[in-house]
């Protein structure tokens, strides 16, 4: 099989992009397609045949299609193509991929170009949510030079905002999947451990550092050679995942159910190294945060879950909320590769419930290579 294919780089991470006609038509032809294009599944987790880079950052799809019978520019789904196993999974959405989407849809001609500044309206089909992205343009193709400089990317380019309307209940349908800013999760071998479940975005749970054993001076390194540790972590965020009603157990969670929800650790502002090795002062931040992704912890912190984030942070009595305080607005995350400024328009509404009319995130991508993707048909049929 030789199918069209565009290698697009996204905030911090990486995907390829499919037009959704040039795919199998058939849902389960169209997975095997994909899973042997990145050369998944690899027990070695190194993705060697195929175009996956053995990060859950680099090992992303995304499939774009047409969206005005859906009163959009075009329709985007996603799809985190694991590393070491047969699955692609689509239970949630990518903030970083979601800011390639306008760029390559002008450049394939989807939309129409209006610089210096293009407006593309797209409907992410995993969480039924309208994104807008505002694409800088120039001769009627996506621009990526500027001097807008993204924690987690090298150099600088250019600045890509992208308005998430209405994100509360993506996956879960309410911003709040227990109706509580509190729980209290029962963990076997951990006991009792204190979380927030928000869903803006894509779905998070949220834990202190201290309840995992950590001080939010750790950099991903260190978390990530411990398994034991990795394997409390997974404990905690499958265990919420059937709080959450994403799942019925916790081991479909950790099987089927990878992606969401995501599981991220807060703390008040601190001192830290960078995974560079260079200090990042807690000062003028607004907590200490990480997160997993797909068993491992983000190098920098991804879009979605700085949404739910800095949603989570604007809702009084969420753990996120407590560690934040004042500084709630605008939310300044410090991550592991730098500083992440989001605000997040959090209403109280009359019943005493809250709404999240929008969230504005910035984002850089380029287009990396265009070509052909070759696989041998008995892969796919």
């Amino acid at each position: 099989m030789r199918v069209p294919g565009v290698i697009m780089r996204g905030g911090t991470s990486k995907a390829v992009f499919f037009h959704e006609r040039d795919l199998p038509a058939d849902p389960a032809e169209r997975d095997r397609f994909i899973l042997a294009a990145y050369g998944s599944p690899d027990p070695y987790r190194r993705q060697i045949d195929g175009l996956g880079g053995a990060t859950s950052t680099t090992s992303k799809v995304a499939v774009i299609s047409d969206g005005r019978d859906r009163g959009v520019d075009v329709l985007y789904d996603f799809g985190q193509v694991s590393i070491d196993s047969a699955l692609v999974d689509r239970r949630g959405n990518c903030g970083n991929i979601s800011s390639a989407v306008g760029p390559f849809a002008v450049d394939e001609g989807l939309v129409e170009a209006t610089d210096p500044v293009t407006i593309v309206r797209f409907l992410n089909t995993n969480t039924n949510k309208v994104i807008v992205a505002h694409v800088p343009t120039r001769d009627g193709r996506f621009h990526p030079v500027g001097d807008f400089e993204l924690p987690g990317v090298p150099g600088t380019g250019a600045r890509i905002q992208l308005d998430y309307v209405e994100p509360g209940g993506s996956v879960t349908g309410k911003l709040l999947p227990t109706g509580n800013v509190r729980d209290e999760l029962e963990v076997p071998g951990l006991g009792t451990v204190e979380v927030s479940l928000v869903d803006a975005a894509n779905p998070l749970v949220f834990v202190r550092w201290e309840a995992l054993g950590l001080t939010g001076q750790e950099n991903p390194e260190e978390i990530d050679a411990d398994p034991a540790l990795l394997g409390r972590i997974e404990s905690v965020r499958a265990h919420a995942a059937v709080l959450s009603g994403i799942t019925e157990t916790p081991e479909e969670a950790t099987h089927e159910v990878p992606s969401v929800p995501k599981l991220a650790f807060v703390g008040p502002p601190q001192d830290y190294l960078l995974s560079n090795g260079s200090p990042q002062s807690g000062e003028g931040t607004s907590l200490r945060a990480a997160m997993m992704s797909m068993g491992r912890v983000h190098r920098s912190y991804a879009l979605t879950g700085g949404i739910c984030t800095a949603v989570a942070a604007g809702l009084p009595g969420t753990l996120v909320n407590e560690v934040a305080g004042e500084r709630s607005v605008p939310c300044l995350i410090g991550h592991p590769a730098g500083v992440l400024e989001l605000s997040a328009d959090v209403a109280r509404q009359p019943d005493g419930t809250f709404s999240v009319p929008s969230v504005a995130g910035y984002r850089t991508a380029r287009r990396l290579m265009e070509g052909t993707v070759l696989v041998p048909d008995e892969l796919v049929r």
